[in-house]
């Protein structure tokens, strides 16, 4: 089988970056890492993609005029490297229209509530206020839309007492490490797509909170 060539956008220390890194060198996942790119020189996850042999790119958004100059200067460098999916891992930048609309259907972005609820940020504090009993984590096609694309994951975690929104990060992020490297198998082999504003997997059009992690988990 052929792999997979992904680009993945971080701005932070790339947890999820690394846990489809590890799931690639594993044989788990039939694609490779081909180029991580940062807006941020300080990003922990450029050590990581360094560490592992996969060319580190900074670009930094300060260093253009506006917003749309900056965009298609990173669509061009993710462009170089030819991507079949382009991986948003804890990239902290709302994206242009022209630059969502370039990669359509190939951008994926995971975000750590289970949408549609708590787009945009402080998404652990804001489930804790709601006093929600389930929070939890999506992984989703990248639209205009902020954090509005279809849905093809989600997994939850209870929220217990005692529950603060640093200990909800924790339990969120164990299960981001599990879902992201799953979704970028699905693409990689060619099983996930997105049609007329709908995930795609398998053939089935999956409904509004996507697939059923249970039944997924071994395949």
């Amino acid at each position: 089988m052929t792999h997979a060539r992904l680009v993945v956008l971080i701005s932070g220390s790339g947890s999820n970056l690394q846990a489809i890194i590890d799931a690639c060198a594993a044989g788990n996942v039939p694609a490779e890492v081909c180029a991580v790119i940062s807006n941020k020189a300080d990003a922990y996850g450029l050590e990581r993609a360094r560490n592992s042999g996969i060319r580190a790119e900074v670009l930094d958004h300060k260093a253009f005029a506006s917003r749309d100059e900056y965009d298609v200067a990173l669509g061009e460098l993710i462009d170089s490297f030819s991507p079949d999916c382009v991986v948003l891992a804890g990239f902290m930048r709302i994206l242009t229209p022209s630059l969502v609309q370039k990669f359509k259907g190939k951008m994926l972005n995971i975000h750590p509530s289970l949408l549609p609820k708590y787009q945009g940020l402080n998404t652990h504090q804001r489930a804790l206020d709601a006093n929600d009993k389930v929070h939890g984590v999506s992984v989703h096609f990248v639209t205009e839309e902020l954090d509005g694309g279809p849905v093809i994951v989600q997994a939850q975690v209870p929220i217990e007492n005692g529950d603060t929104a640093q200990t909800l990060a924790q339990k969120v992020h164990a299960q981001e490490h599990i879902i992201y490297p799953l979704v970028v198998k699905w693409f990689s082999e060619q099983r996930l797509t997105m049609e007329d504003n709908y995930a795609v997997l398998d053939n089935n059009t999956l409904p509004s909170q996507g697939a059923d992690l249970n039944a997924y988990l071994d395949s």
